[in-house]
């Protein structure tokens, strides 16, 4: 029988060592299929608490242990703190494992720290914004940002969600797999499952995971006959969209994920979704007020789903938020000239950071862009902003979203 821990680490060692995104590492890290879904909670538990698990390694550790002896000392104490193994249990697999990966050095050192582990002679820093940081796993510039724009609710956003797999079901399939006994969403099909297994139901097209942030950005998009969705990869918005929008057209940018948007309307039967391998944020004239309206859901922090990718809070410095305000704005800029007199165009973030959405909207506004801002509403509870509707986690069943509604108002 395979090591517990091994999975995990080898797993782990790609996002912390290679900046890998923990979904794809999953995937192309060789595991033992019949412990994946351990295997995926110990990597996701692990990326959750990656800054409380430092700082247990910080209290108990004479120095800072090399990369993939942290590593490896994390996975353990996420075993004994959240997932209740025994100690000896744990201790003699890291040792093991640890000697099998060539660091026999680090094994007496292992077994002592993790013997000596005690969670409850922990103390967390008392000043609120370190506190908070530890608390939640948030970076101290993302704790900073959510403070000084939320107050005292910043905590209430870092806290966890409850496990929620969110399936949208095609017409007349929800009662086929029991979605009266899921947690019903704001929107018509969709339902919120503690889990849910896939089957042949999903390649069959008799349903989806989709996220209820996702829904509810297309929920805002009013029917029309032509569509931009100019960052469309994966494709869930896309072929939502497509059964109110006549044709609809995806932009992406990377060939392998707009072969992903191909696959996902063949699996739900959608033949109105005209894909182009494209950038979004180069203009072409052969656009130029093509489209009845325009989504612009772009690359952003991705704070505001940090929940469901742990691994945002590990990878997303504060130094790439201006990085990435600058490319929303830059694609904003160019699809607005997509957008027929009288259309309309749909900004959208999974951030809850204002500088990635206001902000980003009022100065596409400030250059004197043609476009007013549209009061909008939706039924997943909501804040509004001075330009949009901010889904925040903590109200809007784990999804943190931004959108704006703006209508051509000249050529």
């Amino acid at each position: 029988m395979t090591n517990p821990l091994y999975d995990p680490y080898a797993v782990l060692h790609s996002v912390y060592s290679g900046g890998t995104y923990l979904k794809q590492a999953l995937t192309q890290t060789p595991i033992e299929e019949c412990n994946r879904a351990r295997t995926a909670k110990v990597c996701y538990g692990v990326l959750e608490n990656d800054i409380y698990l430092d700082f247990c390694i910080r209290a108990f550790a004479p120095k800072s242990p090399k990369l993939p002896v942290r590593i490896l000392l994390k996975v353990a104490l996420y075993m004994l703190l959240f997932m209740q193994k025994p100690r000896y249990m744990v201790t003699d697999n890291a040792v093991s494992l640890v000697k099998k990966l060539g660091k026999g050095g680090a094994a007496g050192f292992i077994n002592a720290f993790l013997r000596a582990f005690d969670a409850e002679k922990l103390s967390l820093p008392k000043e609120r914004e370190a506190y908070l940081s530890v608390r939640y796993s948030y970076p101290r510039f993302a704790v900073r940002r959510l403070l000084a724009a939320y107050g005292d609710e910043a905590e209430a956003i870092m806290q966890p969600q409850p496990a929620r797999t969110f399936v949208r079901f095609a017409p007349g399939m929800a009662q086929k797999y029991g979605a009266e006994a899921a947690e019903p969403t704001p929107f018509a099909g969709v339902y919120a499952f503690s889990s849910f297994r896939r089957d042949a139901g999903y390649d069959a097209g008799e349903y989806t995971f989709q996220s209820v942030g996702s829904v509810a950005i297309c929920g805002v998009v009013s029917p029309c006959d032509t569509l931009l969705d100019a960052c469309a990869a994966p494709g869930g918005k896309s072929v939502l969209l497509s059964e109110k929008c006549a044709q609809v057209t995806a932009f992406e940018l990377h060939p392998h994920r707009a072969e992903l948007i191909q696959s996902y309307c063949r699996r739900m039967h959608r033949e109105n979704v005209h894909i182009v391998c494209r950038d979004s944020s180069i203009y072409d004239e052969k656009y130029e007020g093509a489209f009845s309206a325009v989504l612009c859901d772009v690359p952003c922090s991705g704070f505001g789903v940090a929940g469901e990718n742990p691994d945002i809070k590990l990878l997303r410095k504060e130094e790439s938020l201006a990085e990435l305000s600058a490319v929303q704005l830059s694609i904003l800029r160019t699809c607005a000239r997509y957008v027929a007199p009288g259309g309309d165009l749909y900004y959208s973030t999974c951030s809850v950071f204002a500088e990635e959405n206001d902000a980003v909207v009022e100065k596409f506004l400030s250059e004197g862009a043609p476009f007013a801002v549209q009061e909008e509403t939706s039924p997943l509870p909501h804040k509004n902003t001075r330009c949009g509707m901010q889904f925040l986690p903590h109200i809007s069943m784990g999804a943190g979203f931004y959108i704006a509604h703006l209508r051509k108002v000249s050529s």
